[in-house]
């Protein structure tokens, strides 16, 4: 159980700073983050407090979806705005475009190591990710339409919103899933099975009885 709060823990952190250096690298963002920069450039707040803002708003729309919150949910919600306006105090602004380009290929890695840990702890699903499943169990619509939807229409708010739409957003959609799909294993969780020993008290003999 340590180990697996310490790896959602950790997860959630580096997903913040994941954020942050989408921020700083200013070259686009993942959708999600795009609309959190969109509002927050809106009202005038710290992206992290977005985050958190947006993060309770979706909960709330899992009260239709009879959707349950689990544990990595709620942490979700705090740790990863408070990561990443702790990340943005931290990581510089850079001129320069290269610098940039590094920081922005680090932060789409980042990311995707960021979730296979929070996912693979086995806590519970995100906001973002459980609105989109309560939403096929609710509906039966296939899950890459519903995600596809829910996507595409925050990247269109947060862009009429002044969020940053570029390269970044393009190499994030295309490297994102297939980057979890090598780091998920690495960190997946999995309950160690009891197998009861051969001549422990109780087991069945190899003659059968």
């Amino acid at each position: 159980m340590l180990r697996r709060l310490l790896q959602l823990f950790i997860g959630l952190t580096l997903y913040g700073v994941s954020t942050a250096m989408f921020v700083r690298a200013d070259l686009g963002a993942d959708p999600w983050n795009v609309f959190h920069l969109g509002v927050a450039n809106l009202v005038s707040m710290n992206i992290g407090v977005v985050i958190i803002a947006v993060g309770v708003m979706v909960l709330l729309a899992w009260i239709p979806l009879r959707q349950r919150p689990g544990f990595g949910t709620l942490s979700n919600v705090i740790m990863i705005g408070l990561a990443a306006d702790v990340a943005l105090v931290v990581i510089p602004g850079f001129e320069s475009l290269m610098a940039r380009s590094g920081l922005l290929v680090s932060a789409v890695i980042l990311n995707a190591l960021a979730t296979s840990l929070y996912i693979g702890a086995g806590f519970g699903a995100g906001p973002r990710d459980g609105l989109m499943t309560g939403i096929h169990a609710r509906t039966g619509w296939p899950v890459r339409r519903i995600r596809t939807a829910i996507e595409v229409s925050v990247l269109l708010i947060g862009w009429l919103l002044g969020g940053t739409v570029g390269v970044g957003t393009v190499l994030y959609a295309l490297a994102i899933g297939p980057l979890i799909q090598i780091c998920l294993p690495w960190f997946r969780h999995q309950p160690q099975s009891r197998i009861r020993p051969r001549n422990a008290p109780g087991a069945r003999s190899s003659a059968g009885d």
